[in-house]
């Protein structure tokens, strides 16, 4: 079966509960949704979401740099699982009629 994979709302997906640096971001959505972000993929997301303002860089700990979700990147999140949802709850009831 597919996992769900939109590699920027995965990231701000797993920093809404707090910050965290890369290997813990991998760790964390494998966790959340059973995908596993390549490194290229994930830090591709990661500079996306830091050129729009959705997340922001923390000082590095040691050799790891923690990014944090910034409160428009929590207001773009909300919006963009409430339309998940949406579309969800729809689908799901196609499927009942069936």
């Amino acid at each position: 079966m597919a996992h769900y994979s939109d590699p920027p709302l995965l990231v701000l997906a797993s920093l809404a509960n707090g910050p965290k640096h890369g290997h813990a971001m991998i760790e964390d959505i494998a966790q959340l949704c059973g995908a596993r972000l390549g490194p290229g993929t994930l830090y591709g997301a990661i500079g996306r979401l830091e050129q729009q303002g959705w997340i922001e860089p923390l000082e590095p700990e040691e050799r790891r740099r923690p990014y944090r979700i910034t409160a428009v990147g929590r207001r773009v999140l909300r919006a963009k699982l409430t339309v998940l949802h949406q579309f969800s709850k729809a689908g799901l009831g196609r499927l009942k009629a069936i």
